[in-house]
């Protein structure tokens, strides 16, 4: 695994420039290991993240798509965080391809 000490140790220097929302759409990025108990995730809330979207289990590439494009949408439209994914997740279970919660 990557070591990402130095830009922990950054953090502090740019205070100014901390992310307001990480999405991490791939697989297992909340996973941990040793070295970091809550994976890519974790790490980047160490950092200094204020909100991280990350999974624990492998997902689909195609619904993972459709739920991130309804995601970006929604907090366009001016949902919060909390919201747009929610919303995005009740949209991928009304699609029958994607209704089982594996999708979403």
């Amino acid at each position: 695994m990557l070591d990402l000490n130095p830009y922990l140790k950054q953090k502090n220097q740019i205070d100014e420039d901390t992310i307001e929302l990480l999405v991490l759409s791939a697989c297992q990025t909340a996973k941990g290991n040793k070295r970091s108990a809550l994976g890519i995730a974790g790490i980047a809330a160490q950092a200094g993240a204020r909100s991280t979207v990350a999974t624990l289990w492998r997902v689909d590439d195609n619904s993972t798509a459709l739920l991130m494009k309804e995601f970006y949408k929604e907090l366009k439209d001016g949902k919060t965080k909390a919201d747009a994914l929610r919303l995005a997740q009740l949209s991928l279970l009304s699609n029958p391809d994607y209704s089982h919660p594996y999708y979403y």
